[in-house]
């Protein structure tokens, strides 16, 4: 295979990782708006769907195990198809927590929600942000971008200690809401286990770049690590 060859099916393979993002982008998206309007068919809609993001998952592996077995990539061109496997997997995850909201629609049913929905999709537009970036900077190999999504993570995580407060403060006020309130607990922690998937992504942008592991905890701040 041509080296042109080659980097056009990189480049496809970038396209597929977009493509997935799309979806999961949407199916969040989708399933709290059938939260907060209690649209169970359109829950019932986003479990149907998850199956083609699985799917694309699927496929994009498959390209990238046929890839390294035709190609024998070494260096950084082993380490893009290792990351795009990678990141494969991490979006197929994401896409399963927003089936998982849409499934706690369905638990829900016809009970009123316990409060009005304000923080969690502020919530989910950060973690999106968060989802949106992190491929992007795998589109441009931008090293020191994944690194400041690694640190928007700690914006989600203070609103999600916000979000159990409250709603740990309605289960003590009053025992019956505990049930309800637990419904809300649950898509908080979806939508922080998606921001949490996107600051994997932006650290996996950081090991193809640089070839070493990159921990949000040894992060700094300067350029000479580069």
């Amino acid at each position: 295979m041509l080296r042109s060859d080659y980097e056009r099916d990189l480049s496809s393979l970038q396209a597929d990782l977009a493509e997935m993002a799309t979806h999961v982008e949407q199916a969040t998206r989708r399933a709290l708006n059938a939260l907060e309007t209690q649209d169970l068919a359109l829950a019932q809609q986003i479990i149907d769907e998850d199956d083609h993001i699985d799917q694309l998952q699927d496929d994009l592996e498959n390209k990238c195990v046929t890839l390294m077995a035709t190609q024998q990539p070494t260096a950084i061109d082993l380490r893009a198809l290792m990351s795009a496997v990678h990141i494969g997997v991490e979006l197929e995850r994401m896409g399963d927590y927003a089936e998982g909201i849409a499934k706690i629609c369905l638990r829900i049913g016809d009970q009123p929600l316990l409060k009005p929905l304000i923080d969690i999709p502020r919530m989910a537009d950060l973690a999106l942000t968060m989802l949106d970036e992190s491929l992007q900077c795998h589109a441009n190999r931008d090293e020191w971008q994944a690194r400041k999504i690694c640190q928007d993570d700690d914006a989600v995580d203070d609103l999600y200690n916000q979000i159990y407060r409250e709603l740990l403060t309605y289960m003590l006020q009053d025992p019956r809401n505990i049930e309800r309130a637990t419904y809300l607990l649950w898509v908080a922690h979806d939508l922080e286990r998606i921001a949490d998937r996107a600051t994997n992504i932006a650290e996996r942008v950081m090991w193809l770049v640089s070839g070493r592991t990159v921990g949000t905890g040894s992060m700094k701040s300067d350029r000479s690590l580069r």
